[in-house]
């Protein structure tokens, strides 16, 4: 368990994923400051209202930053000293990386190397970083390990992702930082993203409106409960990599639900979790999607306690009933 003291920098804490996991952090007593751009990708008031939410849970310090200002930062850690970083703050999506590839490249590479040259210069014993399964790619093995070195990501997303991992990997060789790479594998629940299908679809479905299916409808995403993924978080920042020789300071795991849902199917579970009925509008496939995620979870499991308990049914219910009760339009 953490100690009370423990003070935990938290990069793109207003954004989904980041909110949960500072609510978890608040309640087991550590000290949170939070960086997040507020950054119009989505729209930046539903990251105040998180932000808002998070605040229920206890008192925080946040700075309005763009993790590129490096000097920004560097007021930061110099005086709110952390223990931990949790490394959250992305570029995300998969398909607006297509668009604007030099924008992810910047936030997502320099503003991660900034990051680590900051937990370098201040020593900070832990960093955590909020990687993503797309870096697996069109790897033909599955599920996915992480020990397959046959990453083949074919987004600029992806690829800015595993580039984050290989920095991390640097940062712990050469400086002794613990570094802890986390996968990230297709996580939904409350307050997720407006642009991600289950929000998507459930805004669709509600006002009987066509959902757009693209391709066949057999790709599979590992859906994974938004409190299953902060649970592995909060294992890793404990996480005490083995000492002895071979043994480094840099891990990667999967944190995903290893039940991967057809496109299909998740249109028919939330056709039943919201009582409506789905008009299905087919559409070509799009460029950069994977045909399957599938989570090999063995080793979080082993190494972390990782034991996700959310079925995809009993998240969706959940899901709905928040949709539902925020009044979220989409």
């Amino acid at each position: 368990m953490a100690s009370t003291a423990q003070r935990v920098l938290l990069t793109g804490g207003a954004g989904f994923v980041g909110s949960h996991l500072a609510e978890a952090l608040l309640r087991r007593g550590s000290q949170l400051a939070i960086v997040d751009e507020l950054n119009d990708f989505y729209s930046p008031q539903r990251k105040e209202e998180n932000l808002a939410e998070v605040r229920r849970s206890g008192a925080f310090e946040f700075v309005q930053l763009d993790i590129c200002d490096k000097p920004g930062l560097h007021a930061i850690f110099k005086r709110f000293r952390p223990d931990v970083v949790v490394h959250l703050a992305a570029r995300a999506g998969v398909r607006p990386s297509l668009d604007d590839p030099a924008l992810y490249e910047r936030v997502n590479i320099a503003g991660t190397l900034n990051l680590l040259e900051l937990s370098r210069e201040f020593s900070v014993p832990r960093f955590i970083f909020g990687s993503s399964s797309s870096v697996y790619g069109i790897a033909e093995r599955v599920p996915f390990a992480e020990s397959n070195t046959e990453l083949r990501p074919i987004s600029p997303y992806a690829a800015t992702k595993l580039s984050g991992e290989m920095l991390c990997f640097t940062y712990a060789y050469l400086y002794g930082l613990t570094a802890v790479c986390l996968r990230f594998f297709t996580v939904y629940g409350p307050r997720q993203r407006p642009d991600l299908a289950i929000h998507k679809f459930t805004g669709l479905l509600e006002t009987e409106r066509p959902l757009p299916i693209f391709g066949d409808g057999l790709s599979g995403r590992d859906y994974t409960y938004v409190e299953d993924i902060v649970a592995g978080v909060l294992a890793s920042i404990e996480y005490v990599p083995a000492s002895g020789p071979g043994n480094s300071r840099f891990e990667i795991f999967n944190l995903g639900n290893s039940h991967p849902v057809r496109l299909g199917e998740l249109v028919e579970l939330l056709e039943k979790a919201t009582g409506h009925r789905a008009v299905r509008q087919q559409l070509p496939e799009q460029p950069g999607d994977v045909p399957i995620t599938w989570a090999d979870i063995s080793k979080a499991k082993r190494l972390l306690g990782y034991d996700p308990q959310t079925p995809i049914e009993k998240g969706l219910e959940q899901f709905v009933s928040w949709y539902r009760s925020a009044r979220i339009t989409t």
